[in-house]
Order: structure tokens, then C-alpha cells, then sequence
């Protein structure tokens, strides 16, 4: 990847390489969710669905029944039954699931003359990309599915953190209305992104620590834009959400979120990590993590609940505490929980 390589003409089928071997791969992510046909509910509610067959099912859609056949890995098509039997009642779901399609190269190809060639106009490709996962959306969306005589229906959805476009428009109404007569400082643009559901040990000084870094990950992400500020905790609230619906296990994933200096760096950083995965060189794992842009403020409100609490500390306590301004002093590199919430003093 090349250091003057511009993220605003970023094509959506292509990796992009980060610090500390890690990399960001395309791939179209759909979640789904398995009811039961009213035909054949009452059967549906006496035994429990055949993950098994449900997941040869799928697969075998992939590869008879779209205009490009593609091959799902299993380990990229996740389902898991939902409900307790005894007290699912005829319209609960019988099963949820994810489906990943990492194999894009297709997309970057047209035919001219009979011969492939590689598409290099990144609006075209951006285009190509949105109308595939609209097409593969509406084929799958209401699909019906007979497994043993029992029937069932899929409905299926974008995940949020991999619709950008909905998340633009999500911001620009947000701050529309915060504009008209609220801003004193003029217009106001986002400029802060969170993304939660990667691995802490990515992001840790190896050999060190487990916990991730705030260095590390401040060179990891200036690669998407020149950062002002920048907080990375451990991800409690996901640990908890993983106790309950067993698909991460609770306490290795961390929390960043990346204040950067422009919109603009902040809108093609978004817009980068929408619909991909994060992979470290060597590792299998492929980290399907959540992103989003930030409407509470978290630097704001972090300030002065330090500033509340600084106040009180004595004269001495607080001159041991250190900045974390990455861009204007040393940083401390090991991680603890009250880097969450430091404050920057200025020399």
C-alpha cells in the first residue's frame, strides 16, 4: 500500500494494509433471522431446528442460486438457535446468524471482448459493490427453507455498522437540527469514531502486556487520518453482551475510540471500515468488529468528569498525571484502566 495512496479513492474490493501486521479485508456481511412458516409452526415448535442441514442448506443457495456462484467458508456462515423449546411461542424466531462473503475479486473485474480486465474507476466499483449486496439481500430477504417438512422463513438485514450510508445520513439530520440556532462555534460536523469487537491483545505491546496500548494504537490508526485525540479501554459492556448471546468471549476485546482533526479524515476513515474485517498477519481470526460515529461526545464528556475529579485530588496527585496528547508529548504506552480518562495538561 502505497503511503500517498488517498482514502477518498479508496476501491471498496481492496485490502488495506495498517501498522503492527494488521490489515483491513473487504468482505459483504448480512445478518439473518430464522422464523417459522405459519404453515408448519406447530411443528416447528415441538423440535428444534437442524443447524446442521439449515447451514448445507445455505451453502447450497450460494452456489446454485445467485448469478455468480460463490463458496462460503463454514466458518463464515455462523447460526444459533434461539429460545428456549418448552417456551417459544408460534411467531419467536428459531435461530439467528451471520454471513460473511470475503471473496470479492469479482467484483473488481469486467469483461471487454470477452476477456476480464480490472476495474479501475473506484466510483464504479463502489456502485457495483452496493447493487451486489442489495442484489444478494433481496434474493435471500423472505427466502424459504424446507428442512425435514418443516418450513421456515429468513429475513435478513445490513448490520448497521456496515451501512454508511445510513450512517451519513444519521449524522447530517442529528447535527442539521443541533445548526439551527444551537452552534455557536458555526456548522458542525462529526469528527470522532467508536469501534468496539476487535481483539486487545492486536493492540498490546507484545511481550508487555495483554492489554491493549494506547501507542500501539495510535500508530495503527493514524494511517486512517491525523488524530487529535484518542482513548482505548477494555470492552466490559461487549463482555457482557458475549455472556448473553455466547458469540465473543467476554474480556478479550477492547474499545477505541479516535477523535481525528478533520471531517474529512474522519469521513473517509468511516467510510474505509464500513463493510470490512480486521486481520492480523499469521492469524486465522478474522475480527468482524462494530463502527460507528460518535453523537455523546465521549472527549467532551470525559474532560470534565476529570476535571471534576482532578479538582479534588491535592496539588501533588495531580501533577503526576501525564497527557495523552500523542501529537504533542510522550506518551505513556502502558495501558491501565484510568488511561480511559486522563486529562491533557498543557508545558
Amino acid at each position: 500500500m502505497s503511503e500517498t495512496e488517498s482514502l477518498d479513492s479508496f476501491p471498496p474490493t481492496k485490502p488495506l494494509e495498517l501498522e503492527k501486521g494488521l490489515t483491513l479485508v473487504p468482505r459483504v456481511k448480512l445478518n439473518f433471522t430464522i422464523y417459522p412458516n405459519p404453515a408448519t409452526a406447530a411443528m416447528a415448535m415441538s423440535k428444534p431446528i437442524n443447524e446442521w442441514k439449515l447451514k448445507l442448506a445455505l451453502l447450497d443457495f450460494f452456489k446454485s442460486s445467485l448469478t455468480v456462484p460463490i463458496t462460503v467458508p463454514e466458518d463464515d456462515l455462523q447460526i444459533q438457535r434461539l429460545g428456549d423449546l418448552k417456551k417459544r411461542k408460534r411467531d419467536d424466531p428459531v435461530a439467528q446468524g451471520s454471513l460473511a462473503i470475503r471473496d470479492l475479486g469479482f467484483l473488481s473485474k469486467t469483461r471487454i471482448n470477452n476477456e476480464e480486465e480490472e476495474e479501475e474507476d473506484v466510483k464504479v466499483l463502489e456502485e457495483k459493490y452496493l447493487d451486489w449486496r442489495k442484489y444478494l439481500l433481496e434474493k435471500m430477504d423472505g427466502l424459504d427453507l424446507n428442512l425435514e417438512g418443516v418450513k421456515y422463513k429468513l429475513n435478513v438485514a445490513v448490520p448497521a455498522s456496515d451501512d454508511f450510508e445510513a450512517m451519513k445520513k444519521a449524522w447530517e439530520d442529528f447535527y442539521a437540527f443541533r445548526n439551527r440556532g444551537y452552534s455557536r462555534g458555526g456548522k458542525q460536523e462529526p469528527d470522532t469514531i467508536i469501534m468496539r469487537g476487535v481483539p486487545s491483545r492486536w493492540f498490546a505491546e507484545p511481550l508487555v502486556s495483554s492489554k491493549p496500548s494506547m501507542l500501539v494504537t495510535h500508530s495503527i490508526f493514524s494511517r486512517l487520518g491525523n488524530i487529535r485525540d484518542l482513548n482505548v479501554s477494555e470492552d466490559n459492556d461487549l463482555g457482557k453482551e458475549a455472556e448473553e448471546t455466547k458469540s465473543v468471549v467476554s474480556g478479550l476485546n477492547c474499545k477505541i475510540v479516535v477523535q481525528f482533526e478533520k471531517h474529512s479524515d474522519f469521513y473517509n476513515a468511516l467510510k474505509v471500515l464500513c463493510g470490512r474485517s480486521l486481520q492480523k498477519q499469521g492469524a486465522r481470526l478474522k475480527a468482524d468488529y462494530e463502527v460507528t460515529w460518535d453523537k455523546d461526545i465521549f472527549f467532551r464528556n470525559s474532560r470534565s468528569n476529570t476535571q471534576d475529579r482532578t479538582s479534588r485530588m491535592p496539588e501533588m496527585a495531580v501533577g503526576n498525571y501525564r497527557s495523552e496528547a500523542p501529537r504533542r508529548q510522550q506518551q505513556n504506552t502502558r495501558f491501565s484502566p484510568d488511561d480511559a480518562r486522563r486529562k491533557r495538561f498543557k508545558d
